[in-house]
């Protein structure tokens, strides 16, 4: 008897060149870039660009002024962002073990002291912020980028204090009841430290769409399972095999 072929594998899908999603869970068209005061980096792990439900694009994409860079280390943030800044200036997402629920607060965003605690002015501690900071992949990625990049101990640590879960529910596991999405984070974050709860609407929003198309069409496109898909260089190019 012939030994049965192997099932084929399916073939990537096609992606949209703007989110670099596939194009079936592709929300470009309904996203209006809003004006922020606050500047958005978004450092996202090489090992998370080709995921199907990361949302670290579609973030920067509601932004005028957002960027989002692959890589695992940069010499400084005035490197990354190719100017002089004040890395003072700027606050990072911050990945330590402190919890805004262990501190039972009832702030959206919590700034903190460089031994993890709450700074004792939190006002003072969250104002005149230029930009802020996410890092983009799993927990152990992200905090990967948090060691290997020692410039971030000059920024201000933040951390978020969710009122729920991250709509991700079971199609994406967090590990801690506050993980969100990078979307949800950066939506809540920059709303907050601006007053503007219309971003957090906007990008919640949009993230709602994408899982609603996800979960419709999961069950007849397997290719779209959230697992890496063709592996990307640094810049973002696809590698040839």
């Amino acid at each position: 008897m012939s030994e049965a072929l192997p099932a084929p594998v399916p073939e990537p899908a096609p992606e949209c060149e703007t989110c670099r999603k596939p194009q079936a869970l592709c929300v470009c068209a309904s996203v209006a870039p809003l004006d922020n005061d606050l500047s958005l980096l978004i450092l996202q792990h090489p090992q998370e660009q080709d995921r199907a439900l990361g949302t670290a694009r579609l973030a920067a994409l509601h932004f005028k002024d957002a960027a989002v860079v692959v890589g695992l280390s940069w010499p400084s943030l005035n490197k990354l962002l190719g100017q002089p800044v004040d890395p003072a200036r700027w606050a990072v997402l911050y990945l330590g073990s402190a919890k805004a629920a262990d501190f039972k607060t009832d702030r959206a965003v919590v700034a903190l002291d460089r031994k993890g605690e709450p700074a004792d002015d939190q006002r003072a501690a969250l104002r005149d912020i230029e930009g802020v900071i996410v890092l983009d992949g799993t927990w152990s990625q992200a905090k990967a980028l948090w060691w290997r990049n020692a410039w971030m101990l000059k920024c201000r640590r933040v951390i978020l204090n969710p009122s729920r879960p991250s709509r991700y529910g079971r199609l994406r596991r967090e590990p801690r009841r506050d993980g969100l999405s990078t979307i949800e984070a950066a939506g809540m974050l920059i709303a907050h430290l601006e007053n503007r709860p219309d971003i957090e609407a906007a990008l919640n929003a949009s993230f709602d769409r994408m899982l609603a198309k996800y979960r419709e069409i999961q069950a007849t496109m397997p290719e779209l399972a959230d697992r890496a898909r063709p592996k990307r260089d640094r810049r973002g190019n696809k590698k040839s095999r």
